[in-house]
């Protein structure tokens, strides 16, 4: 495996078990994806939907999250304090510092509105980041290798 996409997400681990699924059918075996769970619920389902490997928590995020070449995960991953405050401001920076390309899913937060995005079905705006991922890859969305 040359290429290496993190998955990042908490709470429930909903969108990035979504964009783990999605990667892997568009992608197939020829990436590693790695789960990093704010929790361990969310590493855990992330590792159900098909992630490589997977590790949860603060520092685990911290660590590893530079270790991709895309890092994708709901919009929240960014922000200090997102994801009603499980994404904290060490998680936000390691995000934001890590050398890999972000690809962001627009999902709704309560604290800031994003001007100019009609609102769209998650499961779209997760279609829309896995076919960015292939893209970024050299590979065809929807095209597993």
């Amino acid at each position: 495996m040359d290429k290496r996409i993190v998955v990042v997400d908490g709470m429930g681990g909903g969108i990035g078990a979504q964009l783990v699924a999605k990667l892997r059918e568009a992608l197939g075996s020829g990436v590693e994806i790695l789960a990093l769970g704010t929790n361990s619920s969310a590493t855990e389902r992330m590792l159900k939907a098909g992630a490589d490997r997977g590790a949860s928590g603060e520092n685990a995020i911290r660590t590893s999250v530079a270790l991709g070449d895309l890092i994708l995960g709901p919009i929240g991953i960014a922000l200090p304090n997102g994801m009603l405050g499980e994404i904290s401001p060490a998680i936000a920076q390691a995000v934001l510092a890590a050398p890999g390309r972000r690809i962001l899913v627009p999902v709704a937060q309560e604290h800031f509105a994003i001007a100019g995005l009609e609102p769209r079905p998650v499961g779209r705006l997760v279609e829309a980041a896995a076919a960015l991922a292939a893209a970024a890859l050299g590979g065809e969305p929807g095209a597993a290798r």
